[in-house]
């Protein structure tokens, strides 16, 4: 499974982006894609994820401000991100968890909020 992300950029502090993980491939070996973030210094963390089935969760750092979401024709999953806050800035990564355990990750794409 290969994974594209893009999406990220420069938003002032409330605005909106939306980030895009196209996948290819063994797409039928995903169980689910996750989309994580590191910011400078610090580890990089699990912010949103959709299961095969379809139910999500999220960090609590961004309930009710950012929705993960899937266009299965399009091979293809998207955070929304809302009321974007500066401490949103980081390099967001997506990440498919595949059978028997494997896992692929996309290139990371830079997310700045400015306040």
């Amino acid at each position: 499974v290969q994974l594209q992300a893009s999406g990220g950029g420069l938003v002032q502090a409330g605005g909106s982006l939306r980030l895009s993980c196209a996948a290819s491939g063994s797409i039928s070996s995903i169980n689910a894609v996750g989309w994580y973030r590191q910011a400078p210094g610090k580890q990089r963390e699990l912010v949103a994820r959709i299961l095969s089935g379809g139910s999500t969760n999220y960090v609590d750092s961004v309930k009710g401000r950012f929705t993960i979401s899937r266009d299965n024709a399009r091979n293809t999953v998207y955070l929304q991100m809302n009321s974007l806050k500066p401490e949103d800035t980081a390099v967001y990564y997506c990440n498919a968890e595949r059978r028997f355990g494997f896992e692929s990750w996309g290139q990371g794409t830079q997310v700045t909020v400015s306040s």
